[in-house]
């Protein structure tokens, strides 16, 4: 035994004795003999068993999801929205053998109350609370319930098609304070984060389902001139349009507006609009004003294998411009047609619908980094985001009075609309944007977003020549349309 081995096993013998019951001492010395004795192998220790790392808080492992129901729940409310429907009392009603011999006051339709469920979130501490738009369309009454069983009446405060977004506001809040959700950066998702969704499934009462975010950007999930939703495995059922979609630290990440279902329940597919884009309408309807959207002022399309193998582009993603307005931002900034816009700010752009949900979520006059593809180079280009143009007074003309047109509203048409409505930038008419029901222009057949072009062969360019003309009496009125990109003739009485 070498004399540090020695050492070390006497270091351990004595801490060994030091610390049993028995200690040296001349009184238990040992003889001789035992002090010659060979000295036996020490006993190996026992093997120690591998340490196993264990989480040991909240964040290490999630035992529960209470903590985040805890934090957001109270945020989402139940929607309740009353509507009159016109219930037709027989399937004989226009019949007019039947009409002749029983009258046809007897058929005629005669309204009828329904209502529809679905859900909410508070956004606003005053009572703000945000939904779908589809939840309460055409409601003549809504009302909402917190999760502790208090009910107020609400007013509609936004109704926005292009987003499927509204927003209400407690009529009469009293001193309640309402609980306000708090927003996530929905660009921050990922692909398998955690997700709770929260709401008012069949109306059975507020519940909490749980999945991962399934993709991103999804698009063609429904008409939408913002679709960029998220997809989730949560549990989505008719009730849940208009709930929370939050992460968890109980913020709101997408507000569930749809699912793919050929059941009409959950298969696993839902999808959230984004919460970056619900904030903008949210921060609208809390500030009582109306959603002031950006204008690029250009047409695109998707670049797919054959165009990106045309311009010289490794994979196919990016918005194409095809025709660009007249005088708009776009044309004002350089862009042209053939461009291929790749990014904003940094953000992914791959097709036209992730390019307009990345600028509707921009503040007006803020600088924007666009990335460009032109003529095999890439470059990026400087643009302010500019609101889209708002329709003056003299661009817009509403019919009352004895008119046969009586009932209807009607916008000219310029560049940003033609865009939106996917019309040429030069199109020519008046859109109906409004027909009061019951009025003589319903009772006509006119709807909204009617293309209006000429009456009694009189062009429609503006919307003073539309007030001009259907303000007259005529005994005959020769209307041409254009209905679902369709031009239609008719001649009605006057």
């Amino acid at each position: 035994m070498s004399m540090r081995s020695w050492i070390m096993a006497s270091c351990a013998v004595a801490v060994l004795a030091v610390g049993g019951t028995l200690a040296y001492s001349p009184w238990n010395a040992p003889s001789l003999a035992q002090a010659t004795a060979p000295v036996p192998a020490p006993v190996p220790p026992a093997p120690v068993a591998p340490s196993v790392e264990v989480p040991r808080s909240d964040a290490e492992i999630k035992l529960s999801f209470s903590p985040v129901v805890k934090a957001a729940s109270p945020s989402v409310v139940n929607v309740y929205a009353t509507r009159i429907e016109q219930q037709t009392v027989s399937p004989f009603a226009n019949d007019p053998f039947f009409s002749r011999f029983f009258g046809r006051n007897q058929f005629q339709s005669r309204p009828r109350e329904s209502q529809s469920l679905g859900s909410g979130v508070i956004v606003d501490a005053g009572g703000v609370i945000l939904t779908n738009r589809h939840v309460i369309e055409g409601a003549t009454d809504v009302r909402i319930a917190l999760s502790d069983g208090r009910e107020f009446a609400v007013d509609i405060v936004i109704e926005d098609a292009q987003t499927d977004l509204a927003v209400l506001r407690v009529r009469q809040p009293g001193d309640a304070v309402f609980p306000a959700i708090v927003f996530a950066n929905s660009d921050s998702l990922e692909v398998g984060d955690l997700v709770l969704a929260i709401g008012n499934p069949f109306g059975v009462g507020q519940t909490v389902t749980s999945g991962i975010v399934s993709a991103l950007a999804r698009t063609g999930v429904e008409s939408s001139d913002y679709e960029f939703f998220i997809q989730t495995d949560a549990a989505i059922n008719p009730g849940n349009s208009g709930g929370a979609l939050v992460d968890l630290d109980g913020h709101l990440v997408g507000i569930n507006t749809a699912i793919y279902s050929q059941t009409g329940g959950s298969v696993g597919i839902g999808f959230a609009i984004p919460a970056n884009m619900a904030k903008m309408v949210a921060q609208a309807g809390v500030s009582g004003g109306q959603i002031v959207r950006p204008w690029f002022g250009a047409k695109m399309q998707a670049v797919n294998s054959d165009i990106a193998q045309s311009l010289g582009m490794p994979a196919p993603h990016g918005a194409l411009i095809t025709e660009v307005a007249p005088g708009g931002p776009a044309e004002r900034a350089g862009f042209a047609s053939g461009d291929v816009i790749l990014s904003v700010d940094g953000m992914a752009v791959d097709d036209p619908s992730a390019f307009n949900f990345r600028l509707a979520t921009k503040p007006i006059g803020q600088g924007t980094a666009l990335e460009r593809v032109r003529a095999g180079q890439s470059e990026v280009v400087n643009f302010t985001i500019e609101a889209a143009p708002m329709a003056s007074g003299d661009m817009m003309a509403a019919i009352t009075g004895s008119s046969r047109f009586a009932g209807t509203s009607v916008r000219q048409i310029d560049a940003a609309l033609a865009e939106m409505k996917g019309l040429p930038y030069d199109a020519k008419g008046v859109i109906v944007t409004a027909v009061e029901p019951g009025s003589p222009a319903e009772q006509m057949g006119l709807k909204a977003d009617d293309i209006i072009l000429s009456l009694n062969d009189i062009p429609m360019d503006t919307a003073a020549a539309f007030s001009q003309t259907a303000s007259q009496r005529a005994r005959t009125w020769q209307i041409i349309l254009q209905r679902d990109g369709r031009v239609t003739r008719s001649i009605v009485s006057g």
